[in-house]
């Protein structure tokens, strides 16, 4: 017998764009780019949006919400590396892989980082080439060096 979960969705408007909000009773399950305009409103997403929008003004470093990421145990584990990566800072899909013991991964890395279901809290956007290049996000190049420069921007304070 499969349990039914109610969901709730709203919509954050931050300086760079919308993003879609989901949660469940008791976690984060999903933060993406997004023009969906359905809304059923949480107390979980209310506290989501207020931390989104401290970090958009430069007053949050790091986020306190419960979440919950749906993926196989690979993707599982590069998420878990991406939140372990410190504000401010970036790291390359290589460097990703070598923590996990595969230096061969890293193609499977991004893979995985592209299948980020939490953007911002889980910085996926805090991962470049190894050559230290900008690559895929799915906001666009252009959102993922606004949103290293916002950071870089308030750790330089």
């Amino acid at each position: 017998m499969r349990i039914q979960t109610n969901y709730y969705q709203d919509i954050f408007e931050s300086p760079f764009g919308k993003f879609s909000i989901r949660s469940s009773e008791h976690a984060i399950e999903e933060i993406k780019f997004t023009d969906f305009q359905q809304k059923r409103p949480h107390p979980l997403i209310d506290q989501c949006k207020k931390q989104l929008e401290e970090y958009f003004n430069s007053q949050r470093f790091e986020f306190d919400l419960p979440i919950n990421m749906n993926g196989t145990p690979f993707q599982k584990d590069v998420w878990k590396v991406l939140c372990s990566i410190p504000f401010g800072h970036t790291v390359s899909y290589q460097s990703i892989a070598m923590q996990l013991n595969n230096h061969k991964a890293a193609r499977a890395v991004g893979a995985a980082n592209g299948q980020n279901p939490i953007a911002i809290i889980v910085p996926c956007h805090r991962v470049i080439g190894k050559n230290g290049s900008l690559t895929g996000y799915a906001g666009g190049i252009q959102l993922k060096q606004q949103l290293l420069n916002l950071e870089q921007s308030m750790i330089s304070l």
